[in-house]
C-alpha cells in the first residue's frame, strides 16, 4: 500500500488512540497529528509528568494500579480541557477503566488500534511493562486480549495495526476518520 495525500478536513474533536500495549499508539499516534497538523499527547508521559517523573511503572509499584488509573484518569480529562484538538495516545488500560472509557467516548472520537498477539509480543520485548513483568509474554498477552478485545470494540473506529509500515495504519485510520465523520449517504 502506497502513502496517499489527503485533502484537510475539519476535525471536530481529539482523536484518542485505545488499544493494547504494542498496538502502536504512540507511534501512529504521532506520525498520525503530523499528518493531520494537529498537536500530539501521549497520556503514560503526561501522567509521568504529573507523578514528579515517576515512570508507570514506578507508580505501579509504588502506589499501585487504582492510584494509577485515578492519576491517568485525571490527567486525560485535564488533556482534553486544555489542549487544543489533538491526537491522545491513551495508556493500555484507559479505555478499560469505566470512567476513563465514559471521558473518551464523550469527548473524543476513540480509535482502536487491533492487533494480533504475535505482533503485540513482537513489539512489547523492546519494553519493560508492568504487566508482563512475570510470566510468559504470549500467554499474559491472550488472557488480556480475550479480556479487553470486547471493551475496545466499544471504540468508534476499529483499525489493524499489524503492518510494518506504520504509514499505512495511518493512511486507514485517516480514511476511517473521514468515513466516521462525513458518511456518504446514497441518494434517496
Amino acid at each position: 500500500m502506497t502513502s496517499y495525500n489527503f485533502t484537510s478536513f475539519y476535525i471536530p474533536k481529539t482523536i484518542a488512540l485505545v488499544g493494547m500495549m504494542g498496538a502502536g499508539k504512540s507511534t501512529i499516534g504521532s506520525r498520525l497529528a503530523r499528518k493531520l497538523g494537529k498537536p500530539f499527547c501521549d497520556s503514560d508521559q503526561a501522567v509521568e509528568k504529573a507523578a514528579g517523573g515517576c515512570s508507570v511503572s514506578d507508580i505501579y509499584e509504588q502506589w499501585g494500579e487504582a492510584a494509577f488509573k485515578t492519576t491517568e484518569n485525571k490527567v486525560i480529562a485535564r488533556l482534553l480541557d486544555t489542549e487544543p484538538v489533538h491526537v491522545l495516545s491513551t495508556g493500555e488500560g484507559a479505555f478499560i477503566h469505566d470512567k476513563t472509557r465514559t471521558l473518551l467516548q464523550d469527548r473524543t472520537i476513540t480509535v482502536w488500534l487491533k492487533s494480533d498477539i504475535l505482533t503485540l509480543a513482537n513489539r512489547v520485548q523492546r519494553k519493560m511493562r508492568p504487566q508482563l513483568i512475570e510470566g510468559n509474554t504470549e500467554a499474559v498477552l491472550e488472557a488480556l486480549v480475550k479480556e479487553r478485545y470486547p471493551i475496545y470494540g466499544m471504540a468508534d473506529i476499529c483499525v489493524e495495526s499489524d503492518d510494518e509500515f506504520y504509514q499505512e495504519a495511518v493512511d486507514r485510520i485517516i480514511i476511517a476518520l473521514k468515513e466516521h465523520l462525513y458518511p456518504v449517504y446514497p441518494a434517496p
